[in-house]
C-alpha cells in the first residue's frame, strides 16, 4: 500500500508539474527571442536621429561605434548613392535585394541570414532619400537565458515531486501502520490469543479507526461467547454425573464375568471422560496446562494393542473377524494416550455401528521414517461420499450419528502435522488412512483429498 501511494503522488505531481512547465518552457524560450528582437529595434532607434541630420560618414562612423552592438561589428548603415546602391559602414549581411526591398517599402523587418537574423530598419535622410539600418541578432542571443531558465523549472519540478514523496510517505504511515496493527491483532487472535486488542491511534484514518473499534467489540464478544459455551459445556458434563452414578450402582450389582468387568470398566472410562471434560472447559485440566510443561505422548502401538482387546469382546459377540498387524514395536507419538484412544474408538466404533454383523474388519500399523500410519479397514459396502464423510457433522444428517467421530481423528492427526484419508479398503469396504508424525509441524498440513 505504502508504495502504491508513493507511486500515485509521484505520477499526479508529475503530470501536474509537467501541464504547467512545458508551457512555461516555451514561453521562455519565445520570451528570449522577442528580447532579442526588441534589442535590435533599440539600438536601430539610437542612430535614427542621427542619418536624420547628416549622412557624413565620419559622423556617422563615430555614431556606430558609440553604440554597443556598433562596436561590437553587429551594426551596418546602408546609405543610397546617387546612381543606385548603398555605401555601406560596418559589415553587410544582407544582400541588395532585401535592402532594396526595405528602403523601397519603407517598413522595418527581419531576415534570416548566415549565424541569425538581420534587423532591417529604414530611415529617411536628409535628401529624401532612404538609408537601411541592419542590426544582426545571432542565434546564441535568441536562446540566451533559455537552458538555465529551463534548468530552474527542472528543478522546481523535482521540488515538488520530492515533497509529494514525502507526503505520500507521511500519509503512508499513517495508513500502513493502522493497517498493519490491525493485521497483527487478527493473526494473533487467529492463533488464539483472546486477549489481543488492536490499539487507537488518533492520527489513523478515521475508517480504519472504526474498523479497530469492531475488531475489538468481535473480540469481546468472542471472548463472551467462549466463556458461556465453557461454562455450559461444563454445566451440561456435570449433568451426566446423576446418570453415570445409577449406572456405576448398577455395573456394581452384575455380579462376576466378562461383560459385567467391561461394563463397569466402561462406566469408570466415561466418568474420566467427563471429568476430564469438566476440568478442561473451565481451565483446570490439560487445556490450562503451562506454556514451558513437558510435551505429551504416548506409546500408539501400545494404545492400539489396548483398543483393540477391549474391541475385541464385542466382536467375538457379533461374530466378526478381524485382525491386528504392525503393533509389536513401540512408536512414540506427541498424543496423549487418552486423546489417541478416543480416536481409534471413534473409527473402530463406526465400523461396528455402520456395518452388518459379522462383517470383517482389520487393524494395520505401518512404521514410516516419520511417523506411523494407523489404517483401520471393514468388509461393509463402503461410503459412497468419502469426502463428505470428513466433514464435521454431517453425520449427524444420517444414522441418529453425531457426525463428530472423523472429526475427532482429523483432528488428532492434523495436531501431529499428520493427515487423515478414506477410501475404498483392501476388504472391499471402507478403509480410513490416519498418519500421524514423531513431530509436531508449526503449522498443521491441510487435510487431504479422500482416495479414490
Amino acid at each position: 500500500m505504502r508504495g502504491a501511494l508513493f507511486k500515485v503522488c509521484v505520477a499526479v505531481t508529475t503530470m501536474v508539474a509537467l501541464a504547467f512547465l512545458i508551457p512555461l518552457g516555451l514561453m521562455v524560450k519565445e520570451t528570449a527571442r522577442e528580447r532579442a528582437f526588441t534589442a535590435a529595434e533599440r539600438q536601430a532607434a539610437t542612430l535614427g536621429p542621427a542619418l536624420a541630420i547628416t549622412t557624413d560618414q565620419q559622423a556617422l562612423q563615430r555614431a556606430l561605434a558609440s553604440t554597443q552592438d556598433g562596436a561590437a561589428g553587429l551594426i551596418a548603415i546602408h546609405l543610397p548613392r546617387a546612381g543606385g546602391g548603398f555605401d555601406t559602414l560596418g559589415r553587410e549581411r544582407v544582400g541588395a535585394s532585401a535592402l532594396a526591398a526595405a528602403a523601397t517599402n519603407g517598413r522595418s523587418g527581419t531576415t534570416g541570414v548566415g549565424g541569425g537574423y538581420a534587423y532591417l530598419e529604414p530611415v529617411a535622410v536628409n535628401d529624401g532619400r532612404v538609408a537601411v539600418i541592419e542590426v544582426f541578432i545571432p542565434d546564441a542571443e535568441l536562446t540566451r537565458g533559455v537552458a538555465s531558465a529551463w534548468l530552474v523549472l527542472s528543478g522546481v519540478a523535482l521540488v515538488l515531486v520530492l515533497i509529494s514523496i514525502a507526503v505520500a510517505d507521511r500519509l503512508g504511515t499513517r495508513i500502513v501502520g493502522a493497517a498493519r496493527r490491525l493485521a497483527s491483532a487478527s493473526r494473533a487472535l487467529g492463533e488464539g490469543d483472546l486477549a489481543v486488542r488492536v490499539p487507537q491511534v488518533d492520527d489513523s484514518p478515521r475508517e480504519l479507526r472504526d474498523a479497530a473499534e469492531a475488531f475489538n467489540a468481535m473480540a469481546d464478544r468472542v471472548v463472551r461467547l467462549l466463556a458461556a459455551e465453557r461454562e455450559l459445556a461444563a454445566d451440561l458434563s456435570h449433568r451426566l454425573r446423576t446418570p453415570l452414578t445409577v449406572l456405576r450402582l448398577n455395573a456394581a450389582s452384575l455380579g462376576h464375568g466378562d461383560a459385567a468387568e467391561q461394563t463397569r470398566h466402561a462406566v469408570a472410562q466415561l466418568e474420566r471422560e467427563v471429568d476430564q471434560i469438566i476440568r478442561a472447559v473451565r481451565g483446570r485440566g490439560a487445556a490450562s496446562a503451562p506454556a514451558d510443561a513437558a510435551p505429551v505422548s504416548c506409546d500408539a502401538a501400545e494404545v492400539i494393542r489396548d483398543r483393540a482387546e477391549f474391541w475385541s469382546a464385542l466382536a467375538e459377540d457379533e461374530s466378526r473377524p478381524w485382525q491386528l498387524a504392525g503393533a509389536e514395536r513401540p512408536v512414540t507419538v506427541p498424543v496423549a494416550a487418552p486423546e489417541l484412544a478416543a480416536a481409534l474408538d471413534a473409527m473402530l466404533g463406526n465400523v461396528f455401528r455402520h456395518t452388518a454383523e459379522g462383517t470383517a474388519f482389520a487393524i494395520d500399523v505401518h512404521g514410516t521414517p516419520d511417523g506411523v500410519i494407523v489404517m483401520v479397514s471393514d468388509a461393509g459396502s463402503g461410503i459412497a461420499d468419502p469426502e463428505l464423510a470428513l466433514r464435521r457433522g454431517v453425520g449427524a444428517e444420517r444414522d441418529g450419528s453425531t457426525g463428530l467421530g472423523l472429526d475427532i481423528v482429523r483432528r488428532v492427526a492434523e495436531g501431529t502435522g499428520g493427515d487423515v484419508a478414506v477410501g475404498r479398503s483392501v476388504l472391499g469396504g471402507t478403509e480410513v488412512r490416519v498418519r500421524l508424525l514423531h513431530k509436531r509441524d508449526s503449522v498443521p498440513r491441510q487435510r487431504r483429498r479422500a482416495r479414490q
